[in-house]
């Protein structure tokens, strides 16, 4: 089940919601763990199984960890089992096949017999629910966060149908208080189910239109130069507006049953240099590398160029988590690659200043990643990148001028047109901001009550806070006005949804 489907809008959410609020605060953790789990095996019963055993398995190892003290040595035995065991499950299911071919490959080239396995299915949400029981455990050893005793708190935070499939990632310590005292107002749900609405329109109106321009253009095997560049930008805005998008919906979805989530994208694409697309990119994602996996490997404590190998291995690793390829790998290093290079020339990656030359440096080498991303292998990458910089044929090759249509070229000039509007407003209501910065690199100072949305990759300052109300809230009439131009958008994205075919969310897959 998808919430860009009619099941989910018209059956699943309507009856949940109703018997939600209809059931006593006591009750309603136990409610959204049941409704959870059904959202979940909706797609594959038998993996349920493995959902839950994993819950089971991480809230024994927390209760183990809690009762041996923090960062004691028993403590960090019992983490390590847990840690072992969760990359265990998440390395069988989801880079199985791509070490057997790749062994497979090797033995073949000299003559050996393959191995034969059975192809592994990848759950999905796997990455997402594991990177959540793992950031759950080692807060537990640091003392982040007592462990729980609440079963079905905990359970229910691992299965929050909301971010279940492709997050935000979410962490135990941030919602633990929630769990147990969250309020419903008349106004949260409102903002939920507007902030909900907007992701949909993102995902159904412009992403799927654009999925379609990017998947044609990639599959061309003589692609132009007007080819690959179109299928790049088109990328580029598809998978922000699918993965923003699925974002919003569960963030709205969450405050429409009183959570409060973290913000997971905060206008990547006005970034002026890679440092600061990190900030605003994934940014669940982002900071839990820098908490769990670069403070883990040294962090910028080893000196110099341990502090660069720190950068580049998270990231390497980071585009590993995305998936069993050989493109997410080089992805991840082009990223952290780029990030050292930023660090070790000291570039200011908190401009208050908009330089068309560093965005646009910026937005081009962002591109450049996307399309090895979206790559089925090297080769295809190979392929657009020597169309995208060959500067030979900016014309669109006949297969694409016969199939890319005039709402899809009108669709992309919105998409970009939208993310230019958002951007200026974004970058105009951050400078008039005073400036905010940590007491040192590496750590966030948040208000009680504040959303921490402007993280940043370790050993950068932070700049300011991303949580800005633009101007035509504050007024009441605007506000509804925009929210009945979101609703009227919204009927007529579900009008489009019920006449096309049917389109997962990009990151689904990983």
């Amino acid at each position: 089940m998808v919430f860009s489907s009619n099941v989910f809008l018209f059956l699943f959410l309507p009856v949940f919601l109703g018997l939600y609020y209809l059931s006593g605060q006591r009750y309603r953790n136990l409610l959204l763990l049941i409704a959870s789990y059904a959202f979940y095996a909706w797609w594959r019963v038998d993996f349920l199984a493995l959902f839950i055993g994993v819950t089971l398995w991480n809230y024994w190892i927390g209760l183990k960890v809690g009762a041996a003290g923090v960062r004691t040595k028993p403590a960090q035995r019992w983490l390590l089992a847990g840690v072992v065991v969760d990359l265990g499950i998440l390395g069988y299911f989801k880079y199985a096949n791509f070490g057997v071919d790749s062994i497979n490959a090797m033995m073949t080239s000299i003559g050996l017999e393959p191995f034969i396995l059975t192809h592994v299915l990848l759950p999905i949400g796997i990455s997402f629910y594991i990177f959540e029981s793992i950031s759950y455990i080692i807060d537990v050893y640091r003392g982040d966060t007592p462990a729980t005793r609440n079963l079905i708190d905990f359970a229910a935070f691992v299965a929050i149908f909301p971010h279940l499939i492709a997050g935000p990632v979410l962490r135990f310590r941030d919602l633990a208080d929630q769990f147990n005292n969250r309020t419903h107002t008349l106004d949260k749900f409102s903002e939920g189910a507007t902030r909900f609405m907007q992701g949909f329109i993102k995902k159904v109106f412009i992403a799927d239109t654009l999925a379609v321009v990017a998947d044609h253009s990639f599959a061309l095997l003589h692609p132009t130069t007007g080819d690959a560049w179109l299928g790049a930008l088109a990328y580029t805005a598809q998978l922000y507006f699918d993965f923003s998008g699925y974002s919003d919906m569960a963030i709205g979805l969450g405050l429409m049953m009183g959570f409060r989530f973290m913000e997971n994208f905060k206008q990547p694409y006005v970034s002026q240099s890679i440092t600061e697309f990190w900030r605003r990119w994934h940014i669940s994602l982002s900071t839990w590398l820098r908490d769990y996996l670069y403070i883990t490997l040294g962090g910028n404590r080893g000196g110099t160029l341990k502090t660069y190998r720190n950068l580049f291995l998270t990231m390497l690793l980071g585009g590993l988590w995305h998936g069993a390829n050989i493109t997410y790998i080089v992805w991840g290093a082009w990223h952290g690659m780029w990030l050292a290079i930023e660090k070790a020339l000291g570039l200011n990656t908190s401009a208050r200043t908009f330089n068309p030359i560093r965005w646009a440096l910026t937005f081009l080498l962002v591109i450049m990643g996307w399309v090895i991303f979206r790559s089925e292998n090297l080769h295809v990458a190979a392929r657009m990148y020597g169309a995208m910089f060959s500067f030979g044929d900016w014309q669109l090759s006949e297969l694409n001028q016969a199939s890319v249509t005039g709402l899809q070229v009108a669709t992309l000039i919105v998409a970009y047109l939208t993310l230019a509007f958002f951007g200026l407003r974004d970058f105009l209501a951050n400078r008039a901001k005073p400036e905010k910065t940590t007491m040192q690199p590496g750590v966030i100072k948040a208000v009680p009550g504040d959303q921490p949305n402007d993280i940043h990759l370790p050993g950068y300052t932070v700049g300011i806070d991303a949580q800005v109300q633009p101007a035509f809230w504050v007024a009441d009439w605007p506000r509804y006005a925009m929210r009945g131009a979101v609703l009227l958008m919204f009927v007529a994205s579900i009008l489009k949804l019920s006449a096309q075919s049917f389109s997962p969310f990009l990151y689904f897959q990983f």
